[in-house]
């Protein structure tokens, strides 16, 4: 029996982790076009229409902050759009309907991911799938 180390994996390892989004990928300018989805999870059903804004967000006629006050769900619905670097470009109007706030902070996600690759296929729907997976 040897006393040598193997001490290659060591190499191959990251010096850090992180759990942040990465940056959007795309090499043009987002289209900033009308558009909507609808999604769904587990009971509960989501309504989206964007509308080129500055970033508001109103969900059964109420802030996002007020129907949301969740931290962690606020982060996921506004997800999408840090994936296809289209913060604060939409306005996000959303009816949601059934469910508890979970599958409803899930099914608005959708919606909104939905949404966006209607707009513009082209630069977001591999950014977009990856997020669904």
């Amino acid at each position: 029996m040897s006393d040598e180390i193997d001490n290659t994996t060591d190499e191959a390892a990251p010096s850090s982790y992180s759990s942040s989004t990465p940056a959007a990928a795309t090499n043009r300018k987002a289209i900033t076009a009308p558009g909507g989805g609808v999604g769904r999870r587990k009971e509960a059903v989501a309504r989206v229409r964007l509308v080129p804004g500055s970033g508001r967000w109103v969900v059964n006629g109420k802030p996002l902050e007020v129907y949301f006050p969740n931290k962690v769900h606020q982060q996921s619905v506004a997800e999408p759009f840090k994936i296809v670097g289209a913060e604060g470009t939409y306005d996000v109007f959303a009816r949601i309907n059934g469910g508890g706030t979970s599958g409803q902070a899930g099914a608005l996600r959708l919606g909104v991911a939905r949404a966006l690759n209607a707009i513009d296929v082209d630069a977001n729907d591999q950014h977009l799938r990856k997020l669904a997976s």
